[in-house]
């Protein structure tokens, strides 16, 4: 019988490291660590499957997708 290969990447294009980019300001890094928190403890939480219904192109593009519409409300 064979596997079923799941390629499902949630954390795809998210930046986890603790460390701050070279080009990155302090306010960014900050914001980028609670942010990072917030998406950890939810899929901790919730589980991986769950989480995979919840953002099933994975967190980035669920990011990606709020940032274009906030950027059209302005």
């Amino acid at each position: 019988m064979a596997r079923e290969i799941d390629n499902y990447k949630a954390f795809d294009e998210i930046n986890l490291s603790n460390a701050r980019s070279e080009n990155e300001s302090y306010e960014d890094y900050k914001k980028r660590l609670k942010q990072n928190k917030e998406i950890l403890k939810l899929y901790n939480t919730i589980g991986r499957d769950n989480f995979k219904e919840l953002f099933p192109a994975g967190v980035g593009e669920a990011l990606k997708t709020t940032q274009k519409e906030v950027g059209e409300v302005k």
